[in-house]
């Protein structure tokens, strides 16, 4: 394995670092509220970021979702990209891919996706929808939301069709989330109707699984960044605040803490790169997945943690921009699977492997 970014990777890198850094300050995360940044989100589709991923592949995704998660970014990048951009490439007919992917590629079109599947969301002969997802990420922003049944079958459903209810809610983060009722709307199928796909698209339950593990894989990078992020604001605070006439980064306990949060931000980033490398090469690479997802997970939590704690009374403060970090870190520990139930799929996978 090679997770060296190749040059158009590293270039794009580099450019949503420049854009995330210039522009998802703290001052303007304030003002954008529980919204999306919109202004931001024109930069980074006019500077061609969202219609790279295509080229880029899912390791140069979670590249540029780690630079937005060491800023807590609120833009519907990693939606748009996973549930849209990569699922209708890899998943669409040839129909589909030219007529979706152009609106997402410059940024006039948004996505995101109804994930996990849910046993009360159904669909009727006619690919007519019904059924309530509690919670949607930036759906108040989405123009198109790819929605999993209860069989598993992915679904493209335009927001504003009739039969489609977007009621705003308010989450952990602030991530522009909706609850979305469906009252027989109507859907079109990823791929096509049954026995007709496209040259790369996969059908029924399959392409339910491929777009959830990228999906897992995108989200995991995006929680390394918010964790590098956290912990980055933690050893600033640390290294220039004094105590008793010494910085509080020579206490032997902060020095611990930072450490423990450094390995467990680094082993979340190499699991999400295993992941998406052997995505991007066409390996098996549901393990890795779940393997990422538990460790954005599980390890994700103790990185935001650390890093309010490690800002001490200041870390309570909810307008202090670390708390964001931790509010992320919260809210990803749980999206597509808390650790638990990831770990649960993971066993359950290798027990099925082993008994093949």
């Amino acid at each position: 394995m090679d997770f060296t970014p190749t040059e158009e990777q590293a270039a794009a890198q580099g450019l949503a670092a420049q854009i995330f850094g210039d522009l998802a300050t703290h001052e303007r995360l304030a003002a954008a509220g529980t919204g999306t940044d919109t202004e931001l989100w024109k930069e980074l589709c006019a500077a061609g970021l969202t219609a790279a991923v295509e080229e880029i592949g899912l390791l140069g995704l979670v590249l540029l979702l780690e630079e937005q998660g060491r800023t807590t970014a609120q833009v519907p990048f990693a939606v748009t990209c996973a549930y849209g951009l990569l699922a209708v490439a890899e998943h669409g007919t040839d129909e589909q891919r030219e007529r979706l992917l152009p609106p997402l590629r410059d940024g006039t079109a948004v996505a995101t996706g109804a994930f996990p599947a849910r046993d009360g969301l159904r669909a009727d002969g006619e690919g007519r929808l019904s059924g309530t997802v509690p919670y949607v990420p930036w759906l108040r922003d989405a123009t198109l939301v790819l929605v999993a049944d209860a069989d598993r079958v992915l679904w493209i459903v335009r927001t504003a069709d009739p039969g489609v209810a977007v009621t705003p809610v308010e989450t952990t983060a602030p991530w522009s989330a909706a609850r979305l009722t469906l009252d027989r709307a109507p859907g079109e199928r990823l791929g096509g109707p049954a026995g007709r796909t496209g040259a790369n698209s996969a059908t029924g339950t399959a392409a339910y699984g491929a777009v959830l593990a990228a999906s897992r894989t995108a989200f995991a990078g995006l929680q390394a960044g918010v964790c590098a992020g956290s912990l980055a604001r933690a050893v600033a605070h640390t290294t220039t605040r004094e105590q008793f006439g010494r910085p509080l980064s020579t206490n032997q306990g902060v020095l611990l803490r930072a450490a423990d949060a450094h390995m467990d931000t680094e082993a979340i980033r190499v699991t999400a790169y295993e992941a998406a490398w052997r995505h991007d090469r066409g390996l098996p690479h549901a393990a890795q997945a779940l393997t990422a997802a538990w460790w954005a997970s599980e390890a994700g939590k103790r990185v935001v943690h650390a890093g309010q704690h490690l800002h001490g009374g200041t870390g309570a403060d909810l307008d202090h921009p670390v708390h964001r970090h931790f509010l992320w870190g919260r809210q990803l520990d749980a999206y597509l699977g808390c650790g638990s139930e990831v770990l649960q799929e993971l066993g359950q996978l290798l027990v099925k492997e082993g008994s093949q």
